[in-house]
């Protein structure tokens, strides 16, 4: 009973572990702070990142990922991430977080105003980890829109 109980408490060790990573990943994001960022992911391309932000092509390589967010924090006044639907799955070295992402985010300031319009929007991720010796690191992340639903469809009379 002892081998299984001790198997259960390091299996939610883990599982505590990958959601503290993932957590700090969207803090870097809603902090603006690139090396944290940069210190989340896979070092080396011995196991080649990758990153789909929603709308854009598939990112490969840490240097391009990286690149991105940069662009993304140099462009972004403010961002915050409030997570739901948040899911652990895993197998050996490697988690799977699948999560909603419901994101308030602001551009650039108008002339005169502190902060530029703010917008809402959902995402849906899922962020796979990788354990290493320094702990639980990014492996991809992949953030698809979700297209609201207005409601028309149901209003509308069947033609038949």
């Amino acid at each position: 009973m002892s081998a299984a109980r001790d198997e259960h408490e390091e299996a939610a060790a883990d599982i505590a572990a990958v959601e503290q990573a993932n957590t700090a990943f969207y803090e870097a994001m809603e902090h603006g702070d690139l090396d944290e960022l940069s210190a989340l992911w896979l070092p080396g391309e011995d196991l080649t990142v990758s990153c789909v932000h929603p709308g854009w092509p598939v990112l490969t390589g840490r240097g391009e990922v990286l690149r991105s967010y940069a662009l993304i924090m140099a462009n972004t006044e403010y961002i915050q991430f409030f997570l739901t639907d948040v899911g652990v799955s895993m197998t050996g070295d490697t988690a799977l977080v699948t999560c909603t992402e419901n994101i308030l985010s602001g551009g650039p300031a108008e002339e005169g105003d502190a902060l530029g319009p703010l917008v809402g929007q959902l995402v849906v991720a899922t962020n796979v980890f990788r354990r290493t010796p320094e702990g639980w690191k990014l492996w991809s992340h992949h953030g698809s829109p979700v297209l609201a639903e207005t409601g028309e469809e149901e209003d509308e009379e069947p033609t038949a």
